[in-house]
């Protein structure tokens, strides 16, 4: 098969190499005394016409046989190294036939990603990266403008199947969504279907919400693609290139390639040969010298003519400006570093200095190997590295199509190097008033909002709102995240924040209410004990139990100071002593009424047997019997306390932006059995007093402890379903709020109206208006009996 096509660019990279080859000899440091011979052969981008130059470089050296032998250590090639092809696909053809015989190949276009495989391919090299690191930096260019919804499209070929395959994995890793993925065909196999695909690919794209379209194609390719996009004016996109095409004259010449969009791509920024053009002016002066020509045909046939094909005919009429668009093409470097790696591993291999090569061995192509692996050589202005891989790192610059008429600039905006720098300012986008384009499925989602997906594609999704409680841990998460027990979040929150403690606090406006309550019940209970103090002797005074209701007193004034306990932190120790404070003087004041209580009822309904009873009603006995009702109170709370303690507990959950710190009830029943003594007690005094008739000419004391123990029983049945609905952080409130109106009902009813009348009616104050049956004699009684009878005929 021989070539019909004439490739400029593979002759500037032949006298790229030329030179290089040529310095090398005329250097007196790198191989002094050693003289590089080469061959050079056009692989016509065919695999079939690659073979044969491959194989005779295999053939052994003076013959073109190649040995078959189980062991090839001292097996002699023709050549000791093979710099090419420029072809991912042919590079994977030759890569294996070399690497089983470990011959150095170094590739200066073999960009595809599966080339750095060691086990397949452990004798290649190539002095440009990998393609995944061009892609890696096109991710890093979409992910940097946020452009998550694109469209990818490769050639028909290895480069453009394998560049594909690694960008949609690299740009899944980055959450970036492959809107449309096709293939294109290559020029060579075109027909009416290929169009078709042509035709389908950019329908899809044009219809689409995609902006971005990265073309990771061979140059033919992607020809075909503008061509096809100027002739139907698809709508302009941003194209992201690989650099195969990105200088490549097969595009940049498109007539109306203007019109396609803005072009973004990068491209290896190498070391400059300023002197190559004038070298190149050189060489083909001296092709177009007829004398030089006749010696060329005077030369004997070379033996290999058979196996490559004749000179190629379209040679003879090259001039400059045929190449000179390739003359500072970027892989023009990259061919000159080709052939320093080899001549720097070589200077290793011999052992050479600035005296020599004192080596006087032949170097083996797998020793050559060897000594390649890791190399480090500088090419010009560069210093370069064969990483494991067989890869250079290198800088690629982000270049712009920039348009000055049908002049195209390559301007510089940006550069890669593990990381991507940008110069957005220099961007000239083609949108109206230079916006930068959006190329996104969904719009971003706000603060505080996760995306719920939609159809087959991460990108498109409904932004959702995080709820209190929850918040956005990532920006790409797709389930809001709950917060710690200890922490709080409102909505739309992006993180948590720590719980603060929450307690009935004394500042707050209910407290604040209550001790005002508080004060002006101790302030009453104690001016009436007072007040008590100074007429205990009176008859009124005593008529309502004397030292007893002074003890009564001062029992409810410790009442209404017990809800001091409940604002302020709790404690343990606070929750634990929160039921004897309030319950133990309630009991000592209820004890008291239910004296007076017993006494009006006994003299009420048992006049006759009332003065038997007297002595345990008055006196020690009496004190007793209101000691003996504490120190059952006493021994309930003291059970309720041993048996089913209150805990200080903190509650994460009842408030939104505190945790709860309260004494929290384990048993609700033996909380109940505590109140059972005072229950008792005022129900005895309420069925004791009730049904009692008031005397003519007497006061009643059993109107004011009826009227306190109705008090008693409302506030607390009130006390149950109020408690039971109101928020947790205002039960304490609730409790305290009880207590007090407790307190002071039972003082209203039974101790002020006679305060009223040790004051204001101090002419009632007579031991007749307070004398109580008990204290009649049997005389007295008739008398006030007849009495009674008398004022009733009268009437």
């Amino acid at each position: 098969m021989l070539c019909t096509k004439f490739s400029a660019m593979g002759l500037v990279w032949a006298l790229a190499m030329k030179m290089a080859i040529e310095e090398i000899n005329s250097s007196s440091s790198l191989l002094p005394g050693v003289y590089l011979g080469y061959d050079l052969y056009d692989t016509c981008t065919l695999s079939m016409v690659t073979m044969k130059p491959s194989l005779l470089f295999m053939s052994q050296s003076g013959s073109r046989n190649i040995g078959a032998y189980c062991n090839y250590t001292q097996y002699w090639p023709r050549v000791v190294a093979v710099i090419g092809p420029h072809s991912s696909e042919l590079a994977l053809i030759t890569g294996k036939l070399f690497g089983f015989f470990l011959m150095p190949q170094v590739s200066y276009g073999a960009s595809t990603d599966r080339l750095s495989n060691r086990e397949l391919f452990p004798s290649f090299f190539r002095t440009i990266p990998s393609d995944r690191v061009q892609l890696q930096a096109i991710v890093e260019l979409l992910s940097l403008f946020s452009w998550n919804w694109v469209a990818a499209v490769g050639s028909d070929d290895e480069y453009g199947r394998q560049g594909l395959s690694v960008f949609s994995s690299l740009a899944s890793n980055r959450s970036i969504c492959i809107a449309h993925e096709g293939v294109l065909p290559l020029p060579k196999a075109q027909d009416s279907k290929d169009l078709g695909k042509v035709e389908s690919i950019l329908h899809q794209i044009n219809q689409s919400a995609v902006q971005v379209v990265i073309l990771f194609s061979s140059d033919t390719a992607a020809r075909v693609l503008f061509q096809y996009c100027i002739k139907t004016k698809v709508t302009p996109k941003v194209w992201v290139a690989s650099e195969s095409w990105l200088v490549s004259d097969l595009v940049t010449k498109l007539p109306g390639i203007q019109s396609v969009g803005t072009v973004l791509g990068f491209l290896l920024q190498g070391s400059p040969l300023p002197e190559f053009s004038d070298y190149v002016d050189r060489c083909l002066s001296q092709a177009a010298n007829q004398t030089f020509c006749d010696t060329l045909r005077e030369a004997p046939p070379r033996s290999e003519d058979d196996v490559v094909g004749p000179q190629c005919p379209q040679c003879d009429d090259i001039s400059h400006e045929n190449i000179s668009f390739g003359l500072q093409h970027h892989q023009t470097f990259a061919v000159y570093a080709a052939v320093y790696s080899v001549a720097n591993a070589l200077h290793l291999s011999l052992g050479c200095n600035a005296s020599g090569c004192p080596s006087q061995n032949r170097t083996r192509p797998w020793e050559l190997v060897s000594k390649m692996y890791d190399l480090r050589f500088r090419a010009r202005s560069l210093t370069l590295q064969f990483d494991d891989n067989g890869n250079v790192d290198m800088i690629y610059d982000l270049k712009l199509w920039v348009w000055h008429n049908e002049e195209l600039e390559l301007l510089t905006v940006g550069s890669f190097q593990e990381g991507l720098t940008l110069n957005r300012s220099q961007i000239r986008w083609h949108t109206q008033g230079n916006k930068e384009p959006v190329s996104r499925c969904s719009r971003e989602c706000e603060e505080g909002q996760i995306r719920r997906v939609k159809g087959f594609h991460s990108c498109c999704y409904d932004c959702v709102d995080c709820k209190a409680g929850t918040y956005r841990k990532n920006r790409d998460d797709l389930t809001c995240s709950p917060c710690g027990y200890n922490q709080w979040s409102p909505d739309l929150s992006t993180q948590c924040f720590p719980r603060t403690l929450k307690f009935l606090a004394w500042g707050e406006p209910v407290v604040v209410a209550l001790l005002v309550l508080m004060l002006l019940g101790v302030a009453l209970s104690l001016s009436a004990l007072g007040l008590f103090c100074c007429h205990l002797g009176s008859p009124l005074v005593q008529a309502s139990g004397g030292s007893l209701s002074c003890f009564g007193l001062g029992c409810l004034t410790l009442v209404c100071l017990s809800v001091l306990h409940f604002p302020g932190q709790p404690s343990t120790v606070g929750c634990l002593a929160q039921q004897p404070i309030f319950h133990l003087p309630l009991t000592g004041c209820l004890s008291t009424l239910f004296l007076k209580s017993a006494e009006t009822f006994l003299a009420s309904e048992f006049p006759g047997r009332a003065g038997r009873f007297r002595r345990w009603l008055h006196g020690p006995q009496a004190w007793l019997l209101v000691a003996l009702l504490l120190l059952t109170e006493g021994m309930l709370c003291t059970w309720y306390l041993l048996a089913f303690p209150q805990l200080m507990v903190t509650d994460w959950q009842v408030l939104p932006r505190e945790a709860l710190v309260h004494c929290r009830v384990r048993s609700w029943f033996s909380f109940g059995v505590v109140h059972v003594v005072n229950v008792a007690l005022a129900f005895l005094c309420f069925l004791g007093t009730f049904m009692v008739q008031s005397q003519a000419g007497r006061y009643n004391l059993a109107r004011g402890i009826t009227f306190a123990m109705l008090v008693y029983f409302i506030t607390w049945l009130s006390f149950i379903p109020l408690f039971a609905n109101v928020h947790r952080v205002y039960q304490p409130a609730m409790q305290m709020t009880a207590i007090l109106v407790c307190a002071l009902g039972i003082l209203a009813t039974f101790y002020l109206p006679k305060c009223y009348l040790l004051l204001w009616e101090p002419h009632l104050n007579t031991q007749e208006f307070f004398q109580s049956f008990l204290e009649l004699g049997p005389r007295d009684r008739g008398e006030d009996q007849e009495g009674k009878a008398a004022k009733k005929r009268s009437q």
